[in-house]
């Protein structure tokens, strides 16, 4: 297995169409990719004081968090009115390695930020809905 470049660990949003063509969120200079799940605990007297788990099931989400330089791209717009409507889209994180995961996201934050002698900068949180497919 060979190492991977995180400037190509990229985030991108659905057009709106069906199926979707994806846009890279340009300007990002971090991408955090967090895969959950909530164990059911399904431990009994005969389990000899150890914890023991029932596999496949729980609950099981996706958050990612993305930080970078505000460009005013088409796809930052889009990111900006669904955090304002709080509705899903489609989104798309793809690895160097052509490996990608798709699925329905909600912004669940996005924030701005500038110092006076700086750039414009943003970070978004975003959260599954949905099943998250891995290809």
């Amino acid at each position: 297995m060979t190492a991977e470049k995180g400037s190509a660990f990229l985030l991108k949003i659905g057009d709106g169409a069906s199926p979707p063509a994806y846009r890279t969120v340009a300007g990002l200079r971090t991408t955090q990719l967090a895969i959950n799940g909530e164990p059911v605990v399904i431990t009994h007297k005969g389990s000899g004081g150890w914890r023991e788990l029932l596999s496949g099931a729980g609950v099981r989400s996706v958050s990612v968090s993305a930080a970078g330089l505000f460009l005013g791209s088409d796809a930052e717009d889009a990111i900006r009115v669904h955090a304002m409507n709080g509705t899903l889209d489609d989104y798309e994180l793809s690895f160097e390695s052509g490996a990608r995961m798709r699925g329905r996201f909600l912004v669940a934050r996005l924030e701005y930020a500038g110092d006076f002698n700086g750039e414009r900068n943003y970070s978004m949180a975003l959260e599954s809905s949905g099943a998250v497919e891995s290809l």
